[in-house]
């Protein structure tokens, strides 16, 4: 029985060729992230339009791990105001993720980047 780890499983398959279900699981804190999601709106004749919205940010937290009810929080500052929103994993309505960049963290959960903190995190190199 051959074993191989997670990151000579990573290096086999570029981000390009992953399955949403792929990049689910290897969603992290520290990862920016662009997220589209399929909007439903009525225009004025009352005919049901569908679109794709995307919500980008950096990844503060995930909750649950692996299970069905996994969740991600992701916050970006938008006029300089910060805004947050939690994806359960499961969401249907979820089209697309793309992964923009992946920073270097020491902690499971980047509660503290709400506050006053003033520093950037370090980028991790993705090639």
């Amino acid at each position: 029985m051959v074993r191989t780890t997670k990151k000579a499983a990573a290096a086999k398959v570029s981000v390009s060729d992953k399955s949403l279900e792929e990049i689910k699981k290897s969603l992290k804190p520290g990862m920016t992230v662009r997220i589209y999601q399929k909007i439903k709106e009525l225009n004025p004749k009352g005919e049901e339009k569908e679109r794709l919205q995307y919500f980008e940010g950096l990844i503060i937290a995930r909750k649950h791990g692996q299970e069905v009810g996994a969740t991600i929080t992701v916050r970006k500052l938008s006029d300089g105001v910060g805004v947050e929103k939690i994806y359960p994993l499961s969401l249907p309505t979820i089209a697309k993720i793309e992964i923009k960049k992946e920073a270097v963290v020491r902690r499971a959960k980047l509660y503290y980047l709400r506050g006053e903190y003033n520093k950037r995190l370090k980028e991790k190199k993705t090639a």
